[in-house]
């Protein structure tokens, strides 16, 4: 978690009005109790009314608004629809992360949401591969990410198994599918993967450099092309 992230975490969690200690607030947080310290410190300078000390606890002791935002009843409905579906079709990360973003949206509008229909009267049925996905794309997107080579062991459509190194690029939702568009060190060529017949995953802890041939850009200049 980002420091501005767990700052904002922070202060959602001091917004109860209860006393907090260091040592709860670093296992909720999942750092140290030294952390949380520089954390404290980082938002009183900010002006973030927040009283304590060091062995004792932390309290705020008056209301903390985010800055006013402002958005149409079309907009509101585009973004919990988008928080719905990432809700059925995403891992468990992204799931929380969804709910997260739209408690700080509604914490953010200068009226209260309480009366809004989560998703605005829509719902959203995943197909079973797509929940079949989720425990491989936690990996698959730190990989993308920090540009990190992968192992994986792979079963194609018709039965084939193999085992190859790859290249996340990026991962593609179809409706009743993800998918995976990576470099193939094996075929040396893009190859996509459905998410849901990786078997295994496993971490090589070898960084790999996008090149003009292996990047996602080439990629779908010849998926044009086809």
């Amino acid at each position: 978690m980002r420091r501005t992230d767990r700052l904002f975490e922070l202060i959602q969690c001091l917004r109860d009005g209860r006393l907090h200690t260091a040592s709860a607030l670093a296992e909720q947080m999942e750092v140290s109790v030294r952390t949380i310290y520089r954390d404290m410190d980082t938002l009183v300078a900010s002006g973030i009314p927040v009283e304590g000390e060091r062995g004792v606890g932390y309290i705020l002791r008056a209301p903390v608004f985010m800055t006013p935002m402002s958005l149409t009843q079309v907009e509101l409905e585009a973004l919990h629809l988008g928080a719905a579906l990432v809700r059925q079709t995403a891992d468990a990360e992204l799931q929380q992360a969804a709910a997260r973003v739209l408690t700080k949206v509604d914490q953010a509008m200068p009226e209260p949401m309480s009366g809004t229909q989560d998703g605005f009267g829509k719902e959203i049925f995943a197909a079973p591969a797509v929940a079949a996905s989720f425990a491989n794309m936690p990996i698959l997107r730190q990989a993308i990410r920090e540009q990190e080579v992968l192992l994986i062991a792979y079963d194609t459509l018709d039965g084939r198994h193999s085992r190859r190194h790859i290249r996340p690029l990026q991962m593609e939702y179809w409706g009743r599918a993800w998918t995976c568009t990576a470099w193939c060190e094996l075929r040396a060529d893009f190859r996509v993967f459905r998410i849901d017949n990786i078997q295994t995953i496993l971490r090589t802890n070898r960084r790999f450099e996008i090149t003009a041939e292996t990047s996602l850009s080439r990629y779908m200049e010849r998926f044009a092309s086809e």
